[in-house]
């Protein structure tokens, strides 16, 4: 038995509920497609598939067997793609996850420089701050805050992903400055929703961490919204100083100096990486993409 073809056939006819429209994509007759399937089933020893006379439904069984083939099929496609790509030209589609207010901010301005390297890579850019696996998601890059991830990918860190406090001088002059966590009692916070939940604000105190308790705002997944609001003077907020840097360099906003220091996670060394499947690095628009990205950003901000 051919298991790589019956592998693919199963995955077809699970995709579409009909041995004649999965026969269709392969251009063969739905019997052979059916004794195909029937011979994987029995050298399996288990029924894949429910049969009634007008259509096909995926046992218990089968349907854990086509979650599996199905990442099994799609890590093999890129697979060949890598052999079949390693000599050619950096082309076709790629597909890039990023978050939300680094996409914006960082990597959009330089992919404009990258097209015009690379005319002939088609970019196909979402942005979203909801975590996501290369391989489930079809992904060729992602850029991700946080931690190394534990996926098998390679990670390549960018840069520090550190969270600052600050606030606007008018709110500063109307609210007073806070010096200690518990003086935020006394403000306002523009809190940012991560796809978990609103964030929490930690600090350590005599070995013990404690949460701030600030009374809110506003709360928004839109750090843009959040940082306008900031700088209009409606509260304090915390994020990454990267995305604050142009707003602290005018004027517009202030970093805060408290004791001790707030943190939106009781554990450190919070940092940009940069993540991809270690096969896919053969492709050459992922390789000059990565390189291109690696070398524009990194140590740079």
């Amino acid at each position: 038995m051919d298991q790589l073809r019956a592998l693919k056939y199963f995955v077809a006819v699970a995709e579409t509920s009909s041995f004649t429209k999965a026969a269709k994509q392969f251009s063969v007759p739905p019997s052979s497609l059916s004794r195909r399937l029937a011979d994987l089933e029995k050298s399996l020893g288990a029924s894949l598939l429910k049969r009634t006379t007008r259509s096909v439904q995926l046992t218990e069984i089968g349907r854990d067997y086509y979650s599996q083939v199905q990442d099994i099929l799609h890590q093999l496609e890129q697979s060949n793609e890598s052999v079949r790509s390693y000599h050619a030209r950096p082309m076709g589609r790629l597909k890039v996850s990023s978050m939300v207010g680094f996409g914006e901010r960082i990597l959009l301005p330089l992919f404009a420089e990258f097209s015009q390297l690379y005319p002939e890579v088609v970019l196909d850019i979402s942005l979203s701050d909801e975590l996501s696996a290369l391989g489930r998601d079809d992904v060729d890059i992602a850029v991700r805050g946080g931690y190394a991830p534990n996926e098998r990918v390679q990670a390549v860190r960018l840069m520090d992903n550190e969270f600052i406090l600050v606030a606007a001088p008018s709110y500063l002059a109307k609210h007073g400055m806070p010096k200690h966590p518990n003086d935020l009692r006394q403000h306002r916070s523009l809190v940012y929703r991560t796809p978990v939940g609103p964030q929490s604000w930690f600090y350590q105190h005599d070995d013990q961490w404690h949460t701030a308790t600030v009374p809110e705002a506003a709360i928004s997944n839109s750090g843009k919204w959040l940082v306008d609001k900031a700088v209009n003077g409606e509260g304090v907020m915390m994020a990454p100083q990267w995305t604050l840097a142009d707003y602290i360099r005018r004027g517009d906003l202030q970093i805060l100096a408290i004791e001790p220091e707030l943190k939106v996670t009781q554990n450190s060394a919070l940092a940009v990486y940069l993540l991809y499947q270690k096969q896919r690095y053969l492709v050459p628009k992922v390789k000059v993409a990565v390189d291109f990205l690696v070398d524009r950003i990194k140590d740079r901000y």
